[in-house]
């Protein structure tokens, strides 16, 4: 089993320029190699293991209960307090079952190594059984704080599994910019496939990504109009992206933490292959009418899935009326799957399957409903304040939403 080793590369605010970096890393996570001697658990167990946990020790760092939730292997653990979350992996040693990972404050540069474990007699013994039956699960451990200097106890007993809502909900939960926003300080760039790649691991089950055109018709992961310091290291090319070829932005751009950009043939490929993802939303920034090539590669991509049983939806983001008459341009428009930003008299004209409005205009259930009526799902986005995030997830019919923070939406949307 692999260990977690992720590093990062902070901005600092007080530098005379964002192109300063310093060079924080991420904690040593098994210095020991405890990971190695341990067996996978299997699917079953894992499953048994996912749902509400109560903190009986940590409250202070991540509030009084988590969710608990596997992506492939990851355990992840999600709370509200601090839009806290926690990565780990983990095996059986014996009856007994360990993990280790790092915990992370979302919307802070604060982290730190946690470790934690089930005994034979306090549910290791019985998740390895794979009985659910009156499950009582305790898992004991610590974390440290910011420094590393101290380990703090930290203790999670189970409550209850994920509701039957909650299962049979078709919720689903987008991560932005592939998993995330450079200002948020993550292991990898904005789209990125290595953010792709983190990005069930914070509780996504689908990505938004930003999609522009090379001046040689190459389509590619970018999010602004010109090359600049926030997105991307120094480099001997600047100006508007989209007027350069592929292979000059191949040769001699790298990212902010010196990835390449990616294609979106790469991202697809990579996200088929690679991940569990179940959506994908394309949003369309070129100056150009990127459609047509566009198209021509969704369709490629989703023929694939569908020959794989793969479930996955790819869309056409549609943010603003130039976008939209470039698809109403295209032949058989109305069978292009599509997400549409604008009203919902837009969402009819091109029959897109999501509309997907701002969150600023409030949880519009009416309007929702009415989607709904019509077969459509309707997403909100860009939701990441706190308190507007738990009231969205109570109050709100949305059918998923997109945020820098996905592991935030998970914790509201586990616990309903």
């Amino acid at each position: 089993m692999n260990k977690i080793t992720p590093v990062i590369f902070l901005c600092l605010f007080g530098l005379t320029s964002c192109d300063s970096l310093v060079d924080v890393n991420y904690p040593v996570i098994d210095p020991d190699g405890l990971l190695n001697q341990t067996i996978p658990l299997p699917e079953n167990s894992k499953k048994i293991m996912e749902g509400i946990y109560s903190v009986e020790l940590g409250q202070e760092k991540f509030g009084e209960q988590v969710v608990l939730k596997w992506s492939g292997n990851n355990l992840s653990i999600f709370a509200s307090k601090n839009v806290s979350y926690l990565v780990m992996q983990g095996g059986s040693i014996d009856s007994a079952i360990y993990f280790l990972g790092y915990w992370r404050h979302a919307i802070s540069t604060d982290i730190g190594v946690s470790k934690l474990s089930i005994s034979s007699d306090e549910g290791g013994s019985q998740i390895l059984k794979e009985d659910s039956l009156n499950l009582k699960v305790i898992l004991k451990g610590t974390y440290t704080s910011q420094d590393g200097s101290n380990n703090i106890p930290f203790e999670l007993k189970y409550l209850r599994p994920f509701s039957d809502f909650v299962k049979q909900s078709d919720f689903y939960i987008l991560a932005h910019r592939g998993g995330g926003r450079n200002s948020e300080y993550l292991q990898a760039s904005e789209n990125s496939v290595e953010m792709i790649s983190l990005a069930e691991s914070f509780g996504a089950t689908g990505i938004e990504i930003d999609i522009h055109i090379s001046n040689d018709g190459v389509p590619f992961l970018y999010h602004d109009s010109d090359i600049n310091l926030r997105l991307t290291q120094k480099t001997v090319i600047w100006g508007n992206i989209e007027n350069f070829s592929w292979f000059q932005l191949r040769s001699f751009i790298k990212l902010k933490n010196g990835e390449k950009i990616p294609s979106l043939r790469e991202a697809l490929e990579f996200i088929l292959d690679n991940t569990t993802l179940r959506f994908v939303w394309l949003d369309l920034k070129s100056e150009k009418n990127e459609i047509p090539i566009v198209v021509e590669l969704q369709k490629e991509i989703l023929q694939r899935a569908a020959s794989m049983n793969r479930d996955l939806e790819i869309v056409l983001g549609l943010p603003d009326e130039d976008k939209l008459n470039n698809l109403l341009a295209f032949p058989d428009f109305q069978n292009i799957p599509s997400l549409c930003e604008l009203d919902v008299d837009m969402v009819r004209k091109v029959n897109s399957k999501v509309w997907a409005p701002r969150w600023t205009l409030g949880t519009q259930v009416d309007l929702v409903r009415q989607m709904h009526n019509e077969g459509r799902k309707s997403f909100v986005w860009t939701l990441d304040e706190p308190s507007f995030v738990e009231s969205f997830m109570r109050d709100g019919e949305f059918d998923g939403a997109l945020s820098n923070y996905p592991s935030l939406i998970a914790y509201y949307h586990y616990t309903r």
